[in-house]
């Protein structure tokens, strides 16, 4: 799962994939409706490769949290628990035994299960195994590309120049 592109906006709702970078700020266009929007550079804006949630032995990437969430449901939609703080923490408790429960907060949880989601109806939830099944296709062109450097740069002799001290 790659998050390097995807930002949280504070004050717009959903999530927003990094398009171009702007002297006054950038360019993002919206997961939800597909819109493209300008940010200033005073717009609190995080990455989503760059958060973490709190544990009780360490700080666990937000990636590793939205891996676990596709294990459980099997690449699915996670289910929508608004308002239930007990199923919330239930649900996360599944997902992240050892989540640090003083720190983080139902609402935290709710804003991680509605990103999940969002990331998922758009595709951009690829399960581990997935990844690891799809081997790599090459084509009979590339092959022949490769040989064909190959022996090219095998074929050809390798000119040495004469230096001063030789001469």
């Amino acid at each position: 799962m790659k998050l390097e592109r995807i930002l949280a906006i504070s004050g717009k709702p959903g999530l927003y994939e990094l398009k171009l970078q702007t002297r006054t700020g950038f360019v993002a266009e919206s997961l939800l409706d597909g819109k493209k929007i300008t940010v200033g550079m005073r717009s609190n804006v995080s990455l989503l490769s760059e958060i973490s949630i709190y544990t009780y032995a360490e700080e666990k990437p937000l990636v590793e949290v939205m891996e676990a969430i596709a294990k459980k449901e099997n690449g699915g939609a996670a289910p929508q628990l608004k308002d239930d703080k007990a199923a919330l923490m239930a649900y996360f408790s599944e997902v992240l035994p050892d989540y640090d429960q003083e720190r983080v907060y139902a609402s935290d949880i709710k804003k991680v299960i509605n990103w999940y989601n969002i990331l998922q109806a758009k595709g951009l939830v690829v399960l581990e195994e997935e990844v690891k099944e799809t081997p790599k296709k090459t084509t009979k062109k590339a092959v022949k590309a490769e040989t064909s450097t190959e022996e090219a740069t095998e074929a050809k002799p390798k000119k040495t120049k004469a230096t001063k001290a030789s001469e």
